[in-house]
């Protein structure tokens, strides 16, 4: 380790690990590469190979890597299927999981944020945002009306884009290098109001999942502030313990 380390107090692991989750959030390991093995990791830090592995350990263990049998460890590519599996929590009856697609996608730039939206993703006043509003369905018809909200300055032309995709965490990483690790939802129930009944096709008044979602990257940074309106039917949300 570098003279910098010497006083760092945490165990010699965690420094290895946030050396090398920094070439992660750098991009100096981009998604899907193969990093140095574990004897090459404990060579070039100067640690035991047992301290090596701890600190590649606790990275897979964040999602952060991958280890594939034989073949060595890679930086976890955020890919659709991928993104539906960790950030999309809802199952049918038989416990087989939603595959929504979107439809009527519109992104705007709002120069002039709401207070919700400055709170939500700790931002100044004087920063814009991004907003996204669609509709996901399943099987063709719609059980999600979505609202999203992100700050501009991360995602410079996002708002242009005509190929905004279904699933936008892969996008986020492979486009603008920012990589979700964590989302906190709150769940609440409540009555569809006349707008979401009328995009949802349900009466005024039918129970809806309202969720609230804060999603944060590598460096517990909020970036992504979306709400949810659910009419779930004969599917339900399924959140499990990581």
């Amino acid at each position: 380790m570098r003279a910098r380390d010497q006083d760092d107090a945490r165990p010699l692991y965690a420094r290895v690990r946030a050396r090398l989750l920094q070439r992660i959030r750098s991009g100096e390991w981009k998604p899907g590469q193969l990093i140095p093995n574990e004897f090459e990791i404990a060579a070039e830090f100067g640690v035991s190979q047992g301290t090596a592995r701890k600190a590649v350990s606790e990275l897979a263990a964040e999602q952060l890597l991958m280890r594939r049998q034989g073949l060595g460890t890679f930086v976890v590519a955020h890919t659709p299927a991928d993104v539906l599996f960790r950030f999309f929590n809802m199952f049918d009856k038989s416990g087989a999981p939603l595959v929504p697609d979107s439809r009527d996608v519109h992104a705007t730039v709002a120069p002039h944020p709401s207070d919700a939206e400055l709170a939500a993703l700790l931002l100044d006043g004087d920063s814009p945002v991004i907003r996204i509003t669609r509709t996901r369905t399943r099987h063709g018809r719609p059980f999600i009306v979505e609202a999203i909200a992100l700050p501009e300055r991360l995602f410079p032309g996002l708002a242009a884009r005509s190929d905004i995709p279904n699933t936008l965490y892969d996008l986020f990483q492979r486009s603008y290098g920012i990589i979700v690790v964590r989302t906190d939802d709150r769940l609440t129930a409540v009555a569809a109001a006349a707008d979401e009944a009328g995009t949802l096709g349900v009466a005024v008044g039918t129970p809806l999942i309202k969720i609230d979602r804060i999603a944060f990257t590598l460096d517990a940074q909020p970036i992504e502030w979306r709400v949810s309106f659910c009419h779930l039917e004969d599917a339900h949300y399924l959140s499990r313990s990581r």
